[in-house]
Formats: structure tokens, sequence, C-alpha cells
């Protein structure tokens, strides 16, 4: 594998009783996708909160670029990124102004030119004096994307970046994925419930169930771990069957 980007060593969410993430260990090496799937429940957006930093693990380490992100969240983050179709950027600005604010804060170069590549490669630089809270489901989506491309991040995160999208987007959205990879050498951890956006985009995939990984590989080798013919019936097959055994 690459040398890693991100590295997850043992780490642990517990809230009160309840332990969230229960020992997890991954990396994610220079310029791969990874996906990151589970059932509701699984413990993937407790492990996401914990990588940006908003939560604190109660044991274990996340080492991004060779740094200790309990030690250097604020360096860490400047070269980071994050989208999920269940943030909404405020709803009172235009397009363009969500996107120069944020732009100002990762202190972005040449930051107007920027904008307008990143609403091109979306594919909606046509709303770009549209204000945030007209936009539909979809469109609010792809806007989420310019923002979390703007910086251009050597790491980005992605939580459901096809979710209300149709599917000639949701496919265009998937090649916006692998270009900034095959260009900029972009390192993706990707979650999403479509399997389609799984094995279409990621080099490998990290199985979660329960706060624990099940298995960690290319899907076609977890598919022969388990004996199942696509990641979209083992998926229903985890969820919903509680604990679940390899074939």
């Amino acid at each position: 594998m690459p040398s890693p980007i991100l590295e997850v060593s043992d780490l642990v969410k517990r809230f009160g009783p309840v332990t969230s993430v229960d020992g997890i260990s991954f990396q994610l090496g220079q310029g791969e996708i990874l996906g990151l799937l589970g059932a509701n429940g699984a413990g993937k957006t407790t492990a996401i909160n914990m990588l940006l930093g908003i939560v604190t693990p109660t044991s274990g380490s996340i080492r991004v670029f060779g740094r200790d992100l309990a030690r250097e969240r604020i360096a860490i983050l400047r070269r980071m990124n994050f989208c999920s179709t269940y943030t909404q950027l405020p709803g009172n600005l235009r397009v363009w102004q969500n996107l120069s604010v944020f732009g100002r804060i990762y202190r972005v170069p040449k930051l107007r030119r920027r904008i307008d590549e990143v609403l091109e490669l979306l594919e909606i630089a046509h709303l770009k004096d549209r204000v945030s809270g007209q936009l539909s489901a979809g469109e609010s989506t792809r806007l989420n994307l310019c923002k979390a491309l703007l910086n251009k991040p050597e790491l980005l995160l992605l939580d459901e970046p096809t979710a209300s999208l149709d599917p000639d987007i949701a496919d265009k959205v998937r090649k916006v994925a692998s270009r900034i990879r095959e260009e900029d050498g972009t390192s993706i951890l990707y979650t999403s419930h479509n399997m389609r956006d799984v094995e279409e985009v990621c080099d490998r995939v990290v199985f979660m169930h329960q706060g624990r990984i099940l298995f960690t590989g290319t899907a076609a080798e977890i598919l022969g771990h388990f004996q199942e013919q696509s990641l979209e019936s083992l998926f229903i097959r985890i969820a919903r069957g509680g604990a679940i055994e390899s074939s």
C-alpha cells in the first residue's frame, strides 16, 4: 500500500456505558480512495467526528500526514476538508458568498478564480448568484462538495456525497472524486450507503459493524470472504442479521 496519509490505531470511543467505536485500526494511503461502510449505528459517524477532532477519543491514536491529530489539529485541518450531505451552509448567503467565506477561512489563493473552477467542476456555475437556501437538495449537495474542494485538500472526507442526487449527477460526482485523486493525488475517505459508489470509486473497503471492523480489503476480497454476489447483498445480510460470521 502507498505510504499512509491517515493512520488510525486502536481507536475507542465510549459514551457512558455505550461503546460506539471499539478498537478500530486502519490506514489510508497516499492517493487512495478508501470506503468506510456499515449500517446505521455501526460507528462510522463517530469515527469521522474523531478524525475531524470534533469528538475526543476515549483511547487510541489518529495520525494524519505523520502528525498526531490530538496535538496538531489546526495544522492538520488546514490540509484537509470535509463534505456531508447532512450539513447545510448558511441559507441566507448567495452561493458565491458561502464559498468566499470558506475560501478565506482556508486562505485559498486567487479565490475568485478557484470559486469559478469548483463551480464549473460540479456543473453549478449557473447558480453562482442564487441564494443558498433556495437550492434543491441535490444542488445543496454539490455546493457542499464545492466548499470541500476549495483548498485542494490532501485528505478529503466524503460522507454520503451522492445522497439526494439523481443517477446522472451521482455518476458525475463519482467521476469528480476519481478525477481529483488522479490529477491532484487527493486521498479520500468515502462513506456511502450506495454500493455502486463503493464498487466504482473505492480501491479498498473498511466494513464496520457494531463499532468494530469486520473486514478490510478490496470489494472482490470481501465478497469472496463472505461468499456473497454483491456488496449490496452483503450489506443487507449484515444489517438484518446482527452478528455475522465469514463463510
